[in-house]
């Protein structure tokens, strides 16, 4: 097999895949992504199909008067990738959408409640700029960096639209009906023999919801951390544990100062395996370490990516 082989490259493309969140909120610092910031050949076209079940209390807005939360939520994903050129770095640009279905029940002012939904969710687009240690490469050239990787220090921007669906009058929506953005620098180092530590640190922001239950939520902005420990195989099969932790998001709904700034972690693994020639699969879980405030669920995904070119 030629070393240009789709396979050979395939080895060792990451799936910069962020897989909205906690489902019926996906602008959330509750993600955890290794490899965002790996780079991959100038010219690599990547479709994703992706599938994640949670399960728990996956509403996350502690603002909501639901108690007891008991959410099953499946989301179904497709997302498309491409590698690129900027200044000379390496860049890519990533558009995701959601569809969400699942049902939650809970106590709404003491009273049993439950709620069902189902329909798209936000739309959401990630632009990423390595800034050294990843030059635009060709194939040639990225075989060269995989036999002797160096420090790699990235900058992402991700921005999710008001697209999905949301009812004013309902307390749980797909949608949020509102733009979010996250800014993130992600920093990887390789250690030899197939390792490396990934981190990340970023901080989302959040705009009003002018119409939720007849009057206005806002959040404060939530920063976050996140680790990766990563082990290459040679076969192209890689692993990681994965751990982070978020602070901040308090709530105010109508003037109302709510107690639930957010100090949470959480902790999971992913495994990614390439087939064939143009194929790859991810499996991955993650589940609360410590919730202080928000949702505490469990988390299961599983992606199908197709290298196009």
């Amino acid at each position: 097999m030629h070393r240009s082989d789709p396979l050979h490259v395939l080895r060792y493309i990451a799936i910069v895949w962020i897989a909205g969140g906690v489902l019926v909120n996906p602008a959330t610092a509750q993600e955890l992504s290794p490899r965002a910031y790996w780079p991959t050949p100038v010219g690599t076209k990547l479709l994703v199909a992706g599938y994640q079940f949670a399960s728990g209390d996956v509403v996350t807005d502690p603002s909501l008067p639901v108690t007891g939360v008991d959410s099953r939520i499946h989301t179904g994903l497709i997302a498309y990738q491409q590698t690129f050129g900027v200044a000379g770095r390496t860049s890519n640009l990533q558009v995701e959408m959601p569809y969400t279905s699942g049902t939650t029940t809970g106590q709404y002012l003491g009273r049993d409640a439950r709620a069902d939904v189902s329909g798209a969710g936000d739309l959401a687009l990630t632009f990423a700029i390595n800034l050294f240690g990843a030059p635009a490469m060709d194939r040639a050239a990225f075989r060269e960096f995989l036999g002797a990787p160096e420090p790699v220090l990235g900058v992402s921007l991700k921005l999710v639209a008001p697209t999905g669906e949301y009812d004013p009058d309902k307390l749980i929506n797909i949608g949020t009906n509102r733009w979010a953005g996250r800014l993130q620098l992600g920093y990887i180092h390789p250690l030899g023999r197939g390792w490396a530590l990934e981190g990340a640190v970023g901080a989302w922001v959040f705009q009003d919801n002018d119409d939720f239950l007849g009057t206005t939520r806002e959040q404060n902005w939530i920063t976050s951390v996140e680790l990766h420990v990563v082990r290459v195989f040679r076969s192209g099969i890689w692993t990681s544990v994965d751990v982070n932790y978020y602070t901040g998001g308090r709530t105010t709904v109508g003037g109302d100062i709510k107690a639930d700034f957010q100090r949470n972690s959480r902790l999971g693994f992913t495994v990614a395996y390439p087939i064939a020639r143009r194929h790859l699969v991810k499996f991955g879980m993650s589940g609360g370490v410590v919730t202080e405030s928000g949702g505490d669920f469990f988390k299961l995904l599983l992606s199908y990516a197709y290298l196009i070119g």
